[in-house]
């Protein structure tokens, strides 16, 4: 938990950002997973930990914007509780903690908030994203289920994310920790990655080291040797010579900032010449992104600087063909890179994601494209200084995708088709960093994770 001034200031930065009215913020219940007393493991609601700092369940924030109070709803532990848990803190002592004076039951936020309602005055709240949110706020202002997104408030969304958005130096030194630990994880890959194992073994040992080192994985593993689905989290092919092991991976500290990290390594360790050419445009396509980040710099350029640097290079191996840039005005890579180069990263692994997409990642000055593959861009807008973003390019042979733009004779005049057929049972590789963007530029967090040729193989000899 950071210091209460920290808290204290976010609430009082989200204030000026709201005209009127009342700001309700809902922390996460238990989920259970096959019977009531059996519950996932606990996570907090990101809004609620970025403005009320408190990780446990049941609880809810107000924020007065007419009167300046606010209060924490919470019920203090029985006895019961206190047998299976140990001893708790009371309410008031954990909201001290954050810098809140105030604390009323949780059975006491209903009849405020209805007191709010009766008055006519505004309660803005952001879009749940869970059914217990929706049926408890059903219950909370005695509404239809229907007519809870009235209480959506755009206003809230913009201002949140204006907040969240810009990292400051505590929680950079969070993401930073979940690198760190994201280092272990995938060094560790990269030396179980041989012929023989099984991706299961690899993928249960990098979530133990996420959860030896703090906290759960930030989002589930993917972890495969057919890289060429994106988000492949079926772990039981047995990994043989000539394929290659795409690992996306992440953990999460105990305060839940988060990383998201890609290496794609070959299986047995030693890459064969056609691994070399593709992985190479891929990682030119990296390190070029990290190279041109700056604020003021639009992500929509850097996704597409990534898209040329890769058409470029499948150019060079006779795999595509014609100019570069025409092929990636067009959209015509996107065979090979159907999806964004990258999303914003903090409290949640695609960072307030659940606030909706197009306000986090883009504006009134560069909208969402309609275009396959550059649609798929979470994040298009300028860079600004406290940014972290993930850089992930990535090159995939797919083969239904390939078969339907074949038989469409789609883009033949940039595309290959005869060379492509050769490399249908290739996979993918993509390589992904977490960046912060500075004042003159951009640094990759943490400790350096192997991803050039000679740095992969080095370390899966060790």
């Amino acid at each position: 938990m950071f210091e209460a001034s920290t808290y204290s200031a976010r609430r009082e930065n989200l204030r000026k950002e709201i005209s009127e009215g009342l700001i309700l913020i809902l922390g996460n219940q238990e989920a259970s997973m096959n019977y009531p007393a059996n519950t996932y493991h606990y996570r907090q609601d990101s809004n609620f930990l970025y403005f009320f700092g408190l990780d446990q369940p049941d609880l809810a924030g107000v924020i007065d914007i007419d009167s300046g109070t606010e209060i924490i709803f919470g019920n203090d532990v029985t006895m019961d509780d206190i047998i299976w848990m140990g001893p708790q803190p009371l309410m008031k002592d954990r909201a001290a903690r954050v810098g809140v004076d105030n604390t009323k039951p949780f059975t006491d936020l209903a009849p405020y908030l209805q007191n709010v309602l009766n008055s006519g005055r505004k309660i803005h709240i952001t879009p749940p994203y869970r059914g217990d949110h929706w049926m408890m706020l059903h219950s909370l202002f005695n509404k239809d289920i229907n007519d809870i997104k009235a209480f959506v408030s755009e206003e809230l969304i913009r201002g949140i994310v204006k907040l969240r958005a810009v990292k400051d130096e505590h929680e950079v030194r969070e993401i930073e920790k979940a690198v760190d630990i994201a280092y272990e994880m995938h060094t560790t890959a990269m030396k179980m990655a041989m012929p023989g194992v099984v991706e299961r073994e690899i993928a249960g040992a990098i979530e133990g080291i996420s959860l030896s080192m703090g906290g759960p994985v930030s989002f589930p593993v993917i972890l495969s040797i057919n890289g060429q689905t994106l988000h492949n989290h079926y772990h039981g092919n047995t990994l043989r010579e000539g394929r290659m092991m795409v690992t996306d991976a992440g953990a999460e500290t105990p305060m839940h900032y988060a990383s998201d990290i890609t290496r794609t390594v070959p299986v047995g360790g030693k890459f064969n010449q056609r691994q070399k050419e593709i992985y190479e445009i891929v990682l030119a396509a990296n390190n070029n992104v990290i190279d041109a980040c700056k604020p003021g710099i639009s992500y929509k350029n850097m996704h597409l600087l990534a898209a040329r640097t890769i058409a470029e290079g499948l150019i060079s191996l006779g795999i595509m063909k014609g100019n570069a840039e025409d092929a990636v005005a067009q959209g015509a890579h996107a065979l090979f890179f159907p999806h964004g180069l990258g999303h914003m990263m903090g409290l949640d692994v695609h960072d307030m994601e659940g606030l909706g997409e197009n306000y986090v990642g883009y504006d009134e000055e560069v909208t969402r494209s309609d275009q396959f593959g550059l649609a798929f861009l979470r994040m298009g807008r300028k860079l600004e200084p406290g940014f972290v973003m993930t850089d992930e390019p990535g090159i995939y042979f797919i083969p239904a995708l390939i078969d339907q733009w074949k038989k469409e004779k789609k883009f033949e005049g940039f595309i290959n088709y005869e060379k492509v057929e050769t490399y249908k049972d290739f996979g993918g590789i993509r390589i992904e960093d977490d960046l912060l963007i500075t004042r003159d530029g951009c640094r990759v967090l943490g400790k350096p994770i192997p991803k050039s040729i000679a740095d992969i193989e080095a370390t899966m000899r060790s």
